[in-house]
């Protein structure tokens, strides 16, 4: 899905490796968009992992699965990724604390939050899987 062999692709992959936060877009009941920063992983091919907190995105959605991601962009109108996908509870996933490569990536920023990784997983208990369907920007 991500070619990294054009400049754009490149970019796009460059954020999914690099970047802390992606906004994390799920649609209410009533219909509005509701954007959240998350903390995610990119399994490097087509899907990203990011672990919840069970309430309002959770239930956005099971009720309606279609989400999008975006990255800031470069604060003048360039460097904008937007990706779309349909995301799902991973019953499969392991706890947040046991993800190895999660923490890889998150430790420092769990520790800066002032948790120890079992109480991040406890409070953020909902394993999420998206799976990535199409990807835009400039």
């Amino acid at each position: 899905m991500i070619d990294e062999g054009t400049e754009f692709g490149a970019r796009v992959a460059r954020h999914l490796r690099e970047e802390i936060v992606v906004w994390l877009t799920t649609v209410t009941p009533a219909g509005s968009p509701l954007p959240r920063p998350v903390w995610f992983l990119w399994d490097g091919a087509g899907s990203i992992a990011v672990y919840s907190r069970p309430g309002p995105r959770v239930r956005n959605i099971e009720a309606n699965p279609r989400v999008t991601l975006n990255f800031a962009g470069d604060g003048r109108g360039g460097d904008i990724v937007v990706l779309s996908g349909r995301a799902a509870i991973d019953a499969d996933a392991p706890p947040a604390d046991r993800a190895r490569e999660y923490r890889a990536k998150y430790d420092e920023q769990i520790a800066r939050i002032g948790m120890a990784p079992e109480a991040f997983a406890r409070r953020y208990s909902v394993p999420l899987r998206i799976e990535l369907t199409r990807v835009s920007g400039h």
